[in-house]
């Protein structure tokens, strides 16, 4: 059934996390090489400022197009997005993104479950979700409207991240595809180029 999953065409891959999730993608970034056949989505509970420091981070690590989401950007197969901060992100049916400050979600802007559900809806079978670690329950939800859409979902193993509480939570409430460590988490998402 693994198999399966990693032959269907993926054509949105979504990383969502908070704390100690900066860690693994620190990891994860300099395994991929282009050209991706996806768009790689990051969102990360960060705090409410105009730094693009992370961004900058993360694209010095890589070799393929990072940047933030911007309004109205499309999503391209290929490039690697990053939520900005304070701003909920949002996938509409014609394939852009669509920012929006309101209220939090799991006292979260971004939140992970707006943009895990808002890209179930788009991208259905083709979408794969994975949450890493981090300290509330954000991401549950939105791994439940993947499965529930045909996605695959994925999981950090709780006892390999900082805080195992976020993986735990979305374990222990959404139907979850793969339970995997960092370097699984890198394999699975290598084996789908």
């Amino acid at each position: 059934m693994a198999e399966d999953r990693l032959n269907k065409p993926i054509n949105v891959v979504l990383i969502g996390g908070s704390t100690g999730s900066i860690d693994v993608l620190m990891k994860l970034l300099p395994t991929l090489q282009a050209p991706l056949s996806f768009a790689l989505i990051i969102v990360l509970h960060r705090k409410n400022t105009t730094d693009s420091s992370l961004a900058d981070l993360f694209s010095i690590k890589t070799t393929i197009s990072l940047r933030e989401i911007d309004d109205k950007d499309a999503v391209v197969k290929g490039n690697i997005y990053l939520a900005p901060a304070d701003y909920h992100v949002l996938i509409e049916q014609d394939g852009t993104f669509s920012l929006d400050d309101s209220e939090k979600v799991n006292y979260s802007r971004p939140s992970i479950d707006v943009t895990f559900e808002s890209a179930a809806d788009v991208y259905g079978p083709t979408l794969t979700g994975i949450l890493l670690s981090g300290a509330n329950s954000d991401g549950t939800n939105g791994l439940k409207a993947i499965k529930k859409a045909g996605g695959t979902t994925i999981v950090q193993r709780p006892d390999t991240a900082l805080v195992g509480f976020m993986p735990q939570q979305a374990i222990s409430n959404a139907p979850i595809d793969f339970i995997l460590d960092i370097q699984e988490i890198i394999g699975f998402i290598k084996a789908l180029r």
